[in-house]
């Protein structure tokens, strides 16, 4: 059982920055790939980034492209959201996923879930 612990969330003017981290304790993490999700009221979970096992593979939504950051620190049980330009759009819930074998979009795949933290970005 893997258990993940998001942090860094806040309120950011536009075109300000946060970084998200996410802690992992209870598994082999360099077993698993690792992603980044969110969520906003009404809507789907919707596929943000996500990281291979050994870090050396990244994905990204095309709605953040060129302006978030996946990484990782296997030695520390990590993994880090930078995300920069930040836009009223980008307000949700941020929720951190790990998923036992390659990444997916599809958020149904993966295995387990963190608890979210939210992000705001006023204009």
């Amino acid at each position: 059982q893997v258990q993940l612990v998001e942090s860094g969330g806040g309120l950011v003017q536009a075109g300000g920055s946060l970084r998200l981290s996410c802690a992992a304790s209870g598994g082999f993490f360099s077993g698993y790939s690792m992603g980044w999700f969110r969520r906003v009221p009404g809507k789907e979970r919707e596929y943000v980034a996500a990281i291979s096992r050994s870090g050396g593979s990244e994905s990204y939504a095309d709605s953040v492209k060129g302006r978030f950051t996946i990484s990782r620190d296997n030695a520390k049980n990590t993994v880090d959201l930078q995300s920069n330009s930040l836009k009223p759009e980008d307000t949700a819930v941020y929720y951190c996923a790990a998923r036992w074998g390659a990444y997916t979009e599809d958020s149904t795949a993966w295995n387990y879930w963190g608890q979210g933290t939210q992000v705001t970005v006023s204009s």
